[in-house]
């Protein structure tokens, strides 16, 4: 029989980033499987980014949301209704090859493959370099010690997030595949429940990855097919409201993973000793904007963590 797809892209001001990414989908459908639905999701878009947008014979449907409920939901609102054997979500800043599509699915429908439950694809950036985005799991420990910049003073010998030291040029299992590209089981995706609408964005692709482990079945980056990543993507101009919203997306990622004596030491570490180290590191390269937005986010941070109901205990 043969395999089934949905494609569910998340837009927000993405400007021409989306048209153009929808058009580059056509050149990746072949015969060997079926597109069942294109599914663009708008999280009130207040630019024409959805007006450029040409269905290109694609099954395009298009959900527009009265405001930005952030990326998880946005994708758990595209996934409903559902028939496909695998959801891919993918960035509205990303370009597809002819080989983006049926790479993953080939591999994924092979019987020995059974177990691996989410997969992602070699990425290049606008120097045509792949980029190193292939993450670990973060311990307690990890999330400590980088947030303190330990694994930026001392590489050697502290492991980073994100998995640099390798070039990305084979395929292996890894724990989490970068988000501007992730293809899952839908019946996974159905089993746990999807994205975790509390993280707005950032963490809620390594939480799911994690979950996902956690149910016996692992996350592959198969390097023998490619899309082009732009990255950054739309929220690159506004970086205090991005570190603010990264950061409380890591605070909930620690509550909702790590016991609660150890949470609290990480809570300390992040909200305490972290934007002491981000403002030395800031001090160090000159870079007195960095303080200014470091300063923001954590004003922002310290507003809304008092007494945050998403730090309560988790309930996925």
């Amino acid at each position: 029989m043969i395999a089934k797809l949905d494609i569910i892209i998340v837009n927000w001001n993405s400007g021409n980033f989306v048209s153009e990414c929808i058009e580059s989908i056509s050149c990746a459908i072949i015969q060997n499987f079926k597109l069942n639905r294109l599914v663009v999701v708008d999280n009130g878009s207040s630019d024409d980014s959805l007006s450029k947008i040409k269905p290109n014979n694609l099954p395009l449907i298009v959900i527009k949301n009265e405001q930005n409920f952030g990326f998880g939901k946005a994708c758990n609102q595209g996934a409903i209704g559902s028939e496909a054997d695998y959801l891919l979500m993918l960035n509205p800043d990303t370009r597809l090859n002819e080989n983006s599509l049926w790479g993953p699915i080939k591999f994924m429908e092979k019987k020995d493959n059974k177990n691996i439950g989410v997969i992602g694809i070699q990425i290049y950036n606008d120097k045509n370099e792949i980029s190193r985005n292939c993450a670990r799991f973060p311990t307690p420990l990890k999330m400590i010690y980088r947030s303190i910049g330990l694994d930026k003073l001392f590489p050697q010998i502290f492991q980073s997030h994100f998995m640099t030291e390798w070039d990305h040029k084979n395929s292996r299992i890894v724990d989490q595949v970068m988000g501007s590209f992730f293809m899952i089981r839908r019946k996974l995706f159905n089993d746990l429940n999807g994205f975790d609408e509390r993280f707005f964005v950032y963490y809620e692709d390594l939480d799911l990855a994690l979950r996902a482990r956690k149910k016996s079945y692992f996350n592959y980056y198969l390097a023998d097919a490619s899309i082009y990543h732009k990255g950054g993507g739309v929220t690159e101009n506004i970086k205090s409201k991005r570190m603010f919203i990264n950061l409380q997306s890591k605070i909930l990622f620690a509550r909702k993973h790590f016991n609660f004596r150890t949470f609290i030491i990480v809570y300390f570490v992040i909200l305490m000793l972290e934007p002491i180290a981000r403002i030395l590191g800031a001090v160090f390269r000159g870079s007195f904007s960095t303080i200014v937005q470091i300063s923001k986010a954590y004003k922002e941070l310290y507003k809304s963590n008092i007494f945050n109901k998403n730090y309560n205990i988790p309930d996925k």
